[in-house]
């Protein structure tokens, strides 16, 4: 018969539209590449063209940055098409441990920890450590992230609800995205400045790898903000947008570190504001009624 003969209604265009979000997890994990990249030539002029190595290393903060962006956009564009696969969830896992993972790390040693410290001081053995604990941290992050991404196929088994409004922890991009405008903000290798002031930086750097570490292996609440835009579109939200991208794309410096610096410590904030809160106090009492 002929009906057989006729396929489905857009069923090719449906089937390009599964390419979107890989296209943007592609372009993440090209920016991971070309931060990594960029941090190794930055290192190779440290000592001899710091000015060089601060171009090098300004740009491996800005492919990071980039790298957010599109690591943001790879989601939204699977669930407004539809398009959200189990392939895709862990490419863009496995991208997520390049560009927030590696490349972050090999950008700090090469502007901060490895320029500083010698290779036979204590001070650069705990950074090393620490830089790999950090990616410990980030990759056990993504794996728990992983898991909980597929509770719902068990909710008749009894699991709780995935509450989509927040993460658990947090989550490895604006970890990097702190590391990242930290350098964009001054890309300089802290090897150029005067007299004690490199290794004070380089031992505040240290003890920032170790809490963002115990931060994403942490239970704290962080707001995910995947609700923002799927609604009833709100005027005030998009002139917050607009306002937003204006302020990033004219004070790039200051703006990158203020709100990469508000997410990493709002989580903070928002345990200690929910631990000192009467309500918390007065649910056992609750639901005990």
């Amino acid at each position: 018969m002929e009906t057989d003969e006729i396929n489905p209604p857009h069923k090719g265009l449906k089937k390009g539209l599964y390419l979107f979000p890989t296209a943007f997890t592609a372009a993440n994990i090209l920016m991971g590449f070309l931060a990594v990249l960029y941090s190794i030539r930055g290192y190779q002029s440290v000592f001899t063209n710091p000015e060089i190595a601060s171009t090098y290393f300004n740009y491996a903060g800005i492919f990071i940055g980039f790298a957010i962006l599109f690591d943001t956009l790879d989601g939204r564009v699977a669930r407004m098409t539809r398009t959200a696969t189990e392939i895709g969830v862990q490419l863009d896992s496995l991208a997520d441990v390049l560009t927030f993972g590696i490349a972050p790390i090999a950008l700090i040693y090469s502007w901060g920890i490895g320029a500083v410290f010698t290779e036979q001081s204590s001070a650069h053995y705990l950074g090393v450590f620490l830089l790999f604990m950090y990616l410990m941290c980030g990759a056990f992050r993504l794996a728990r992230f992983n898991l909980q991404a597929t509770r719902p196929r068990v909710l008749l088994e009894g699991t709780p609800k995935i509450d989509k409004k927040n993460f658990v922890g947090l989550p490895i991009p604006p970890a990097a995205g702190l590391m990242a405008s930290i350098v964009h903000f001054a890309p300089m290798p802290l090897s150029s400045y005067n007299g004690d002031y490199p290794r004070y930086y380089g031992v505040l750097m240290i003890i920032l790898l170790g809490i963002l570490g115990l931060l994403m292996v942490s239970t704290l609440r962080y707001t995910s903000f995947k609700t923002i835009g799927t609604g009833k579109t709100n005027i005030y939200v998009v002139l917050l947008v607009v306002a937003l991208g204006m302020f990033i794309w004219l004070y790039s410096q200051y703006a990158l570190l203020i709100l990469s610096g508000f997410y990493v410590s709002h989580g903070i904030i928002w345990y200690v504001l929910s631990f000192l809160s009467p309500r918390r106090k007065e649910k056992p009492a609750e639901s005990q009624v």
